[in-house]
């Protein structure tokens, strides 16, 4: 019988973001897959980091959704991925 395998895959979203006037970017809310929006309560961190879990290169955004913290990256080529625990089967 099959196992349960837990991944991590790259889901980009749109992020309505905030672009100060001295370049800086702050995300403040992500849209996820059903459309429904999801405030983001913090930003912790920022830093320029690859994703070892899902692959992929940028910004990487540790911000805090819901109590739960998550890693939110943005990519040089303008778009934005989370990074998802998903179970195979």
């Amino acid at each position: 019988m099959g196992e349960n395998i837990l991944t991590t895959e790259k889901v980009y979203v749109p992020v309505i973001v905030i672009f100060m006037e001295d370049g800086t970017v702050i995300p403040r809310a992500i849209v996820w897959e059903d459309r429904v929006i999801y405030e983001i309560d913090k930003v912790i961190d920022q830093r320029r980091c690859a994703s070892l879990k899902a692959g992929g290169v940028g910004i990487r955004f540790t911000i805090m959704v819901c109590g739960h913290k998550r890693y939110l990256y943005y990519e040089e080529n303008g778009k934005w991925f989370l990074e998802v625990e998903k179970r195979k089967r």
